[in-house]
């Protein structure tokens, strides 16, 4: 969301990334955000890590919208989500993407971006997230 390129790196340096994946204008989305924020720095030293794709920036003819990504680096700032935040290139949207029919999705994967766990959909709490992160994460140790 920074404008920096990111690779599949991203992932090899924790055990377990949850990958959340939202949209500026899903209330479920916005409301577990500060919690996703707690999460990701009570388990940083676990491992673990967060990284949310903001899926609403991608204008109809493909190209990225500059007021979007506003909106959505206001929602970061606002929710307390300081975790990395990607923008959606077109091969996650052709790929992986598309089975996130709804948002919020959470897809869990491993150190080399291989999915671990079921997907998930919906927000949740906590506490439920992090019995789900505790389970997963004693699955890739």
């Amino acid at each position: 969301i920074d404008g920096n390129k990111v690779t599949q790196d991203i992932f090899k340096e924790h055990d377990l990334t949850m990958v959340n994946i939202w949209a500026t204008f899903c209330g479920p989305c916005l409301r577990e955000m500060p919690e996703l924020g707690e999460i990701n720095t009570e388990y940083a030293d676990k491992g673990f890590q967060i990284v949310g794709i903001v899926t609403d920036v991608i204008t109809n003819d493909g190209t990225i919208s500059a007021s979007q990504i506003e909106t959505a680096k206001y929602a970061i700032e606002e929710t307390g989500a300081s975790y990395k935040h990607l923008l959606p290139s077109m091969d996650l949207l052709m790929g992986p993407l598309q089975e996130a029919s709804v948002v919020p999705t959470t897809i869990f994967v491993d150190k080399e971006g291989k999915q671990v766990g079921e997907i998930q959909t919906g927000a949740r709490s906590k506490e439920d997230w992090e019995v789900i992160i505790k389970d997963l994460l004693e699955q890739v140790k």
